[in-house]
């Protein structure tokens, strides 16, 4: 087979329907919309979620809670996770997204959790740390800064 010789399977292509093209067509006249009504006018219809007049779903459903829009959103890293990288390593946040043990850095950055343990010397650079994590960095012969 060559590339000339390419062709869609039988029955995989569809001719578009040619609306208001008379009669004959099976699509003339009003063009498939039906007779007269709402939905047959240009601009016609009803918006998304209407539902002719009964109490839409949307109001019918209990709301509960709110987004505090000020709310601080870290990632959060444990610090079992920075063993992953060598020993006297500067860790930031952009070596973390690097190494893939965060997908994407949040709008307030990183915040150092004190689960789990480290082997190694490591200076690391983030916007928050646990007492638990600073205290375990320290010990580890390493420094946590805060930026």
């Amino acid at each position: 087979m060559k590339l000339h010789e390419l062709r869609p399977a039988k029955g995989a292509v569809k001719n578009r329907k040619r609306k208001a093209r008379g009669t004959g067509s099976g699509l003339g006249k009003t063009a498939g919309r039906g007779s007269n009504g709402q939905n047959a006018r240009s601009g016609g219809g009803v918006r998304p979620g209407f539902e002719g007049g009964q109490m839409p779903l949307y109001r019918r459903l209990p709301k509960r809670g709110f987004t505090n829009v000020f709310a601080k959103v870290y990632n959060e890293v444990n610090i079992e996770k920075l063993n992953a990288f060598e020993n006297n390593t500067e860790v930031t946040a952009e070596l973390l997204k690097e190494k893939g043990i965060i997908k994407k850095i949040q709008k307030d950055g990183i915040k150092i959790l004190g689960n789990g343990n480290l082997e190694k010397s490591l200076t690391v650079k983030a916007q928050k740390f646990t007492k638990s994590a600073a205290e375990k960095i320290e010990n580890a012969g390493g420094k946590a800064e805060v930026i």
